[in-house]
């Protein structure tokens, strides 16, 4: 048996992919294997490859399925081969080698290390210390407070785009949480750009003082939203749009239009691997939730101006 999953492979692209102890169950809960995952990423990659095109990544893997180890990975293995594109990234007294995905091959031979999430940098490997993104991370203390978590998401977006003219995209986390997102355009390094955020951030908890928090720790924030503006820092990263999370079900990130955001039957964890396909049916009718993002990357110079009246 054992040599059999040595010779199992899988063919993507002009690249075949070895793969290994397929019928490892990840997910004890729901069934879901290591090749149900391989195939997930496979059949989305088209979908989500433009959304990490040059941008290092780092692994969140679990070789013994979710009640095992999660190894937080962020330099590419010895193992991985000579194929998998990778990037030199600066960091205090070094640099890390991270993983790029490029092609379908890529994702399919990181699903098949166990990588259930993939977590990126907010920037590009042609400016790496310049961000292309900034991002609202909105926590609130359980799933039960979702709710809330949509109240401030569109009280955050009527403050970026009604008083401060961004454009705003949003996206569940397939956790508890959601991510409102704006696009820049690459001109000012990241601390500049989490200050901004900060400054936002403190608007948003003045309008909302019951619902929303910006203290770090958990056990001040009471039963508020944290608006976590952290990930705004260089290196850090966020979850990827359709990345799966290691979570019982397999829930999966994914963008959604504002108008769902404002429906009171949106769940945070709704769509799964399993129910993927019926999503991506769906967004064929209504239209991808952040089509055109690359032509509303924003300076920050005007909204700065506009945020001061504001604090």
């Amino acid at each position: 048996m054992a040599d059999t999953a040595a010779r199992e492979q899988l063919r993507v692209g002009r690249q075949t992919v070895p793969l290994s102890n397929t019928g490892k169950v990840l997910f004890p809960a729901d069934g879901i294997t290591k090749g149900d995952l391989v195939h997930y990423y496979r059949d989305i990659a088209e979908v989500l490859l433009p959304y990490l095109r040059e941008r290092p990544l780092s692994l969140a893997r679990y070789p013994e399925g979710l009640s095992g180890e999660r190894i937080f990975q962020k330099n590419v293995g010895r193992h991985f081969p000579d194929w998998i594109p990778r990037a030199e990234v600066d960091k205090a007294g070094g640099e890390l080698c991270q993983v790029l995905a490029e092609k379908p091959a890529d994702l399919v031979y990181l699903a098949n290390q166990a990588s259930i999430e993939l977590h990126a940098v907010l920037s590009r490997t042609g400016s790496l210390h310049q961000p292309d993104q900034l991002i609202f991370d909105l926590d609130p203390p359980d799933e039960d407070r979702f709710g809330d978590v949509r109240t401030v998401a569109l009280r955050l977006r009527g403050i970026l785009a009604d008083d401060l003219g961004l454009t705003a995209f949003v996206k569940t986390t397939g956790s508890k949480g959601l991510h409102v997102l704006v696009p820049l355009n690459s001109q000012e390094d990241f601390d500049p750009v989490r200050e901004f955020a900060r400054q936002v951030a403190e608007v948003l908890v003045r309008a909302e003082p019951d619902l929303v928090t910006l203290e770090p720790r958990k056990a001040a924030r009471g039963d508020r939203i944290y608006a976590d503006i952290m990930r705004n820092g260089y290196a850090q990263t966020a979850v990827a749009p359709y990345s799966v999370r290691a979570r019982p079900g397999a829930p999966v990130a994914v963008p959604l239009h504002w108008d769902e955001v404002a429906d009171p039957g949106l769940s945070p964890r709704g769509v799964t691997i399993r129910t993927i396909s019926a999503r991506l049916d769906e967004l064929a009718s209504s239209g991808d939730p952040w089509a055109g993002m690359a032509r509303h990357r924003h300076g920050l110079a005007r909204p700065r101006r506009l945020l001061s009246g504001l604090t």
